[in-house]
């Protein structure tokens, strides 16, 4: 059973919650992270929330999100999920940025602490349909002019988790490379 870290908003440890109990009208406070993932020509891997998903399905959304395990680092975290969400492998990934956000949708509250991780891939995801309903790569700028022309396509956290990387200098810095 996969469990949620709950926080205070400085980040203590609180006690821990079982994912299947947390998600509801009234979420309390958790860990999370996002993270971004390029391939080789600097392509950004989004991914289609299952429809299976409690919280904002079927909607488009960055590479992968998560929890952290007790214990457990975000990066550590973060190759987890990408290995069980779309069996892909990573050859560098970094926490780049803080994030703290809360949407609510069909009842459903996301309450958390959500560090902004980015990586780099040379591999292609083979999805697993539980987890994610498809992907595709996009390059950034086209990613950040169609979350502004199509942003009810979107998550929420995905378009204001992008905004803070565009202007995030270790995150332009990364992707020069």
């Amino acid at each position: 059973m996969e469990e949620v870290v709950l926080v205070d908003e400085q980040n203590n440890v609180l006690g821990t919650m079982p994912k299947s109990e947390v998600h509801k009208e009234n979420t309390p406070l958790h860990r999370a992270f996002s993270s971004f993932i390029f391939n080789r020509d600097k392509k950004l891997l989004l991914q289609q929330r299952s429809g299976r998903k409690k919280t904002w399905p079927l909607m488009w959304s960055n590479s992968c999100c998560g929890h952290p395990q007790f214990n457990e680092t975000n990066v550590a975290a973060a190759k987890r999920r990408l290995r069980d969400e779309l069996n892909l492998e990573v050859e560098t990934i970094e926490e780049v940025a803080p994030y703290r956000y809360q949407f609510s949708k069909d009842g459903v509250m996301e309450n958390e602490i959500c560090p902004i991780l980015v990586g780099f891939t040379q591999n292609e995801p083979k999805i697993n349909m539980d987890e994610v309903e498809a992907v595709q790569w996009i390059s950034w700028e086209e990613f950040l002019s169609d979350i502004k022309i199509n942003s009810d396509k979107y998550s929420p956290w995905c378009i204001e988790e992008a905004k803070i990387l565009d202007g995030n200098g270790r995150f332009r810095e990364m992707l020069k490379r």
